[in-house]
């Protein structure tokens, strides 16, 4: 198990996004959005699972939610869950942001297509997917 002080968290965590410092850090931690911290040795440390929380959080506050409902979806996720998120961020970085045009085909799908793909091809996948979900969900 890796350990960390909360100033190379924020380093590590600063490479996802630049906005990211200590004081962000130490608030999420102080307002529990992350699990406490772990006693390693005679000293409090933050591990690999923190920085799976962290990541998760990144995401969700990037995809619009609030911390305090950030907070309530993370009590009840399990921790596979919570680094599945974390593995997202990516996603919602600002420049991927604008080299993909974002789809709604229904209320629960929503398409995120590449600009290098040409306009047939994105026609002919958006026409797919939109197909699929109009022949409803198997029950």
């Amino acid at each position: 198990m890796n350990a960390y002080t909360a100033q190379q968290v924020a380093d590590l965590l600063r490479a996802d996004d630049p906005q990211m410092n200590l004081r962000t850090v130490r608030y999420y931690t102080q307002i529990g959005l992350v699990p406490p911290l772990e006693t390693i040795g005679n000293r409090r440390a933050y591990t690999d699972v923190h920085l799976q929380y962290f990541r998760a959080i990144m995401t969700m506050s990037r995809s619009g939610e609030r911390l305090s409902d950030i907070q309530s979806r993370l009590k009840e996720l399990p921790i596979e869950e919570i680094a599945k998120l974390g593995r997202k961020l990516p996603l919602y970085q600002a420049g991927r942001m604008l080299e993909y045009e974002t789809h709604v085909v229904d209320d629960g799908v929503i398409v995120s297509v590449s600009d290098r793909v040409s306009p047939e091809r994105k026609s002919r996948i958006l026409d797919a997917v939109g197909a699929i979900m109009k022949e409803g969900e198997p029950r």
